[in-house]
């Protein structure tokens, strides 16, 4: 009998060893893949760490179980201490579905803007900050907005370069030069930082502003698809340090992290994209105070925003 028992043991005892080995190599993997995060995090974060971010509050809408509005404004302050907002999106997340879609407000509407004249909706930011700006949107379109984040355009390029060191690939669909400091070809190519902001900010054609508007959500929506590929996950610790030097937001670096998780999850869906005013929905006027503004049909672009978005408006 004791013959028999003895190798039994002898097999638990291996199956053991084995476990207890394979245990052993998964803390050794949890280890390092931890020690590597950390160190490529605070390499991003000793990247950004001379551009100085000042503290934001920002009176946000209330969180709810089914949305997050984040409204996302670029600046090209060019060291000035106040600088109207030259980009305005609000980026949409279905927290059931994951989807995530981009809303572009044209900066030449004209605005109510609260305990001001009419004016551009740019200068909105530039007489109140994220919380005037937002009073504007909430007050024209009945959105919630939750949070805010701004980010300089020189912060894009360096961003950019981290995100994708070999470049974002693009259809850039003319020759473009004029005014971007950057010489772009027609053609599939991948953009370096500089040259994708270039790209963004191209407006010298037919199209003007609104082609601007549309060459920024593709910039983005191509970005987008980048940092969901796995090549971009390796990337994603640095990414993070930088961002805390680069962009200005209310959301808290641990909030940050799990929405980029859930983009990531929600896999290389289609970004979808509507741009304020819709078509055939305003026109040109002009006024001595506040020089050439789009003048909009309201009611009609309030009602294209909320099937848009799939979110009651106010």
């Amino acid at each position: 009998m004791e013959e028999e028992l003895q190798p039994t043991r002898k097999r638990r005892k291996k199956k053991r060893l084995r476990f207890r080995g394979v245990l052993l190599l998964l803390f050794i993997a949890v280890a390092a893949a931890g020690i590597y995060a950390f160190l490529q995090f605070q390499s991003g974060y000793k990247i950004a760490e001379n551009t100085e971010q000042q503290p934001v509050e920002f009176n946000g809408d209330p969180e709810n179980g089914e949305f997050q509005n984040i409204l996302i404004v670029g600046v090209d302050s060019r060291g000035e201490e106040k600088s109207r907002s030259d980009t305005m999106m609000l980026l949409s997340h279905d927290k059931k579905t994951n989807e995530v879609k981009l809303t572009s407000f044209m900066r030449d509407i004209y605005a109510d803007i609260p305990g001001y004249q009419s004016y551009k909706l740019n200068t909105a930011y530039y007489l109140g900050g994220a919380d005037l700006l937002a009073d504007t949107l909430r007050g024209m379109f009945g959105v919630e907005i939750h949070h805010f984040a701004q980010i300089d355009f020189s912060n894009f390029e360096q961003l950019v370069d981290i995100a994708a060191p070999n470049g974002v690939e693009v259809d850039v669909e003319k020759d473009m030069s004029k005014n971007i400091g950057v010489t772009l070809e027609q053609g599939v190519q991948h953009l370096n930082g500089k040259e994708l902001l270039g790209y963004a900010r191209f407006r010298a054609d037919e199209e003007g502003d609104f082609g601007r508007v549309r060459r920024q959500q593709q910039a983005l929506a191509a970005l987008k698809d980048e940092l969901i590929s796995v090549s971009a996950i390796p990337k994603y610790p640095k990414l993070a340090g930088a961002v805390q030097g680069y962009i200005q937001t209310d959301v808290s670096t641990s909030d940050q992290v799990k929405l980029a998780a859930q983009l990531a999850m929600s896999g290389g869906g289609e970004l979808e994209r509507l741009t304020i005013p819709v078509k055939n929905s305003y026109s040109f006027q002009s006024y001595s105070h506040a020089g050439s503004v789009i003048e909009m049909d309201l009611e009609q672009n309030k009602q294209a925003l909320s099937e848009f978005l799939s979110q009651p408006l106010n």
